[in-house]
């Protein structure tokens, strides 16, 4: 009796081990699966660390790669380079997450019906770009260093995201034996990846700021004699304004106005509002984070924080994160956040399509619409419409400062004021001189092959 008893409580135990490796086994693989079914090297999807599976196309159907035999990218070179960093090498030496993040759709996978695209073809990704806006974006940059965004603030599509530099991935250089500085951070991402001194583009936020806190902003009177005192040390500004409003001291972007409005701020309450507006925050879409900014007057001396609100001193931003802050102005005071992935079909059934995600309120809609209408000024009174195609262009631009005998960075921010082309964009041109000069001409012929492509 006692050895039945003795074996009646061993299958017991054997039968409870057995559900408890069930139940953890069931829990590894709802957990864990679309891991193990697409982690980097699964010959389902990949060929080393570069996908090798299905078809991605921009946002008109044109192919980018088609993956479903080896890796074909563009016809064009010039595509090539404008979308490898949006797409990947060969080696894995420049990843693609966004592509990456959605690679069990384009297999074809899921938890209970496993690989159901067994033909190892894949599936077909849209994405949102361009393919003409990023062309245009590379061909107008040239040969410097620089990033060009531009993404629709109401959708949230990203019609264009380039880098520079970057090479063609059908004839890639032998980049770590060029003692030029040609290829210098060719591996990184400069609009997702980088954060930059912001330079004059950053007076937009503290504008918005003081717009938020001030009740009397609109009529507020400054002297510019192109050097103000402060703290015993002097803000130097390029022009001599006399006596200035904020909202022409905006247009002309003058340092000695905005030094003397940032005394007006205890430096916590700027500090709070920056971190209200997200500037200092990465953004997160389709498997990227981006990097983060900086802004940080702590214990920062009077003359510091001054420029800290010119948009120097140690202030960084990420040139998706202040793209998505133009489409909040753009927009109200809130806008979609930034994608890139617009959908993906395999076996002929869509397996996802990318949701619009709104931003925060970081802005109250009537400093926004202040804002906007001062942005639009710039355009008329300092840039020029007539360089802009024909929509009503929001802009501002900057000249940041980076030290060690090199030219500053050229900057320019702003959004289109159109309710058939809602776009945000930013461009960065590193030591490209003078902010206006150097990104107008960019932006221009960018903006016209989005809308182009929009219509």
């Amino acid at each position: 009796m006692n050895k039945i008893a003795l074996r009646s409580k061993f299958t017991l135990l054997l039968a409870a081990m057995l559900c408890v490796g069930m139940v953890v086994f069931v829990g590894e693989y709802l957990l864990n699966a679309k891991k193990w079914v697409v982690f980097q090297g699964s010959p389902h999807v990949y060929s080393g660390t570069s996908m090798n599976c299905g078809v991605i196309t921009d946002r008109t159907g044109e192919v980018l790669l088609d993956a479903t035999d080896g890796r074909q990218y563009a016809d064009s070179a010039l595509l090539r380079r404008a979308t490898l960093h949006i797409l990947g090498d060969r080696k894995g030496n420049i990843l693609a997450p966004a592509v990456s993040e959605h690679s069990d759709q384009m297999v074809g996978f899921d938890l209970f019906n496993g690989i159901y695209s067994m033909n190892g073809k894949g599936g077909e990704a849209t994405l949102t770009i361009s393919a003409s806006a990023q062309k245009a974006a590379l061909e107008a940059l040239g040969d410097r260093k620089g990033t060009v965004g531009v993404y629709n603030y109401q959708t949230g599509e990203i019609l264009c995201m380039v880098t520079s530099p970057n090479y063609d991935p059908d004839n890639v250089p032998d980049v770590n034996f060029n003692e030029s500085e040609e290829y210098e951070g060719v591996y990184l991402n400069r609009f997702t990846q980088s954060a930059y001194t912001p330079g004059s583009i950053f007076k937009l936020a503290t504008t918005a700021a003081a717009l938020e806190e001030f009740a009397d902003a609109e009529e507020m009177i400054f002297h510019c004699d192109g050097a103000y005192q402060i703290g015993g040390d002097t803000v130097t500004c390029e022009g001599v304004h006399g006596d200035i409003s904020l909202k022409t001291a905006l247009a002309q972007s003058c340092n000695c106005a905005f030094a003397q409005l940032s005394e007006k701020f205890d430096p916590a309450t700027l500090q709070a509002y920056i971190e209200k507006f997200q500037l200092t925050e990465p953004v997160e879409f389709d498997g990227i984070r981006t990097a983060t900014g900086k802004f940080d007057v702590t214990d920062a001396a009077a003359v510091n924080v001054a420029w800290a609100a010119i948009g120097q001193y140690t202030d960084l931003m990420n040139p998706c994160r202040y793209m998505t802050f133009m489409g909040c102005i753009a927009n109200g005071g809130k806008a979609a956040e930034p994608y890139l992935v617009a959908n993906v079909t395999s076996g002929g059934i869509r397996r996802y399509k990318a949701p619009t995600h709104q931003t925060d309120k970081v802005l109250s809609s009537g400093a926004a619409s202040i804002l906007a209408k001062w942005m639009r000024n710039n355009v008329e009174t300092v840039y020029g419409d007539g360089r802009f195609p024909d929509v009503a262009v929001c802009a501002k631009s900057g000249t940041a400062q980076v030290g060690g005998g090199k030219e500053p960075n050229a900057t320019f921010a702003g959004f289109v004021q159109d309710a058939d082309y809602p776009l945000a964009f930013i461009v960065v041109v590193e030591n490209g001189g003078a902010g206006a000069s150097a990104c107008v001409p960019i932006i221009s012929p960018v903006l016209e092959a989005c809308m182009k492509d929009m219509d």
